[in-house]
């Protein structure tokens, strides 16, 4: 019996017995490297496989202690900062994603009464979009335990390592900007 043949036999979703269920994990990016690989790549899949851990804790606590997600969570984050409010399109530059992305999740947090679009007093044609006091509420509440969050997951390192890791970073930054110009 071929393999294709046997998967029919099996109700739609099931594992043949003996399997375990795929590991959700991210994919540790570094495991793929050699000693032969530039130091360059190395670092920078290390920064992305670090990146990408710290992402998934953080959506999980995001998703099951508010029922919400990351990119909501970053929108308001940004709304916070700008009490006027902001653009569409200075949403959707700050946050590095397209405009499609930002209409849908604004248009998540108006229904649940977080946010509301107001016409732009000095440009008729565009929409701010604020927090609602409810808004406001509901993000500080997020917001003070995301740092609790971030917190506890660099507690592993003292504070001269996150200084030195912060300041290599930032001369990281300075050089990628350089590299853009």
């Amino acid at each position: 019996m071929s393999a294709r043949a046997a998967r029919s036999d099996r109700a739609p979703g099931r594992r043949p017995p003996g399997r375990r269920p795929l590991d959700r994990r991210p994919l540790d990016l570094e495991s793929r490297l050699t000693q032969d690989h530039h130091d360059s790549l190395r670092l920078w899949l290390r920064l992305l496989t670090c990146s990408n851990l710290i992402q998934v804790r953080v959506r999980k606590a995001m998703a099951s202690r508010f029922n919400t997600t990351l990119p909501r969570f970053d929108l308001m984050a940004q709304l916070e900062r700008a009490p006027e409010g902001l653009q569409m399109g200075e949403l959707s530059r700050r946050m590095l994603v397209t405009g499609g992305n930002v209409t849908g999740i604004a248009d998540q947090l108006e229904h649940a009464g977080l946010v509301v679009r107001a016409a732009d007093p000095h440009d008729r044609r565009a929409y701010r979009i604020k927090l609602t006091r409810e808004g406001r509420r509901v993000f500080e509440q997020m917001a003070i335990e995301h740092e609790r969050w971030i917190v506890g997951m660099f507690e592993g390192l003292n504070a001269r390592d996150k200084r030195a890791m912060n300041e290599l970073l930032s001369r990281l930054r300075v050089c990628l900007r350089q590299g853009e110009e």
